[in-house]
């Protein structure tokens, strides 16, 4: 056997062992829409504590009433509180995603899991927040409406009320929708590509 046999022999030989398997270039395609994610949440904190930031500034506005200063603080003490709670727990899952390295099945298995969750996590944060919305709903209502409604004898004195009453349930209603269209654009469809992803691995 001469050199020509013996690299030819050597060159056949090395292309047979490199072979990337099926399976992990499968895995590896999770890794875009994982990253995505990650991306909204970042911006999604920048816009959260913009939001917070902007909310407490609100009684320096001319038009906010004096005696309203107080018990807005009041709200926005507990609405702050309980914003930093959500936060904080979407903080950690952003950072487990940073950690994980997607490269076995059971890895992609507990990150869509991961994922799942803190989608539910983020549609109740959105519902605390709908809560406090309401009540600055009602009490915009109760200031400029101050003597309108006696919430003491529970008699309607006028249109007020009712429509307070309405638009309660349409502010639920609509948020609700809105958080589930949010979710969905944001989290939800890349969800849907990674158990694309776990479904096929199973094939």
């Amino acid at each position: 056997m001469d050199f020509n046999d013996i690299q030819s022999a050597w060159n056949n030989e090395q292309n047979n062992e490199v072979k990337i398997p099926q399976n992990l270039d499968k895995i590896k395609a999770a890794n875009t829409p994982l990253d995505k994610i990650k991306k909204n949440l970042r911006n999604e904190f920048i816009y959260q504590i913009l939001s917070m930031i902007l909310i407490g500034l609100a009684p320096l506005m001319k038009s906010f009433p004096v005696n309203a200063v107080v018990p807005f603080y009041l709200f926005y003490s507990i609405f702050t509180a309980v914003s930093i709670y959500y936060l904080v727990k979407l903080f950690l899952f952003y950072r487990r995603l940073t950690k994980t390295n997607l490269n076995t099945k059971d890895s992609l298995y507990e990150t869509y899991f991961d994922i799942r969750l803190n989608m539910e996590l983020y549609k109740t944060f959105g519902f605390a927040i709908t809560s406090f919305l309401v009540l600055f709903l009602v009490g915009v209502v109760l200031f400029e409406n101050g003597n309108s409604v006696n919430f003491f004898t529970g008699k309607l004195k006028n249109a007020a009320l009712l429509a307070l009453f309405f638009n309660i349930v349409f502010v639920f209603l609509f948020m609700g929708l809105a958080l589930e269209w949010w979710v969905h654009k944001f989290y939800g469809k890349y969800a849907k590509e990674i158990r694309k992803v776990i479904d096929e691995l199973k094939e």
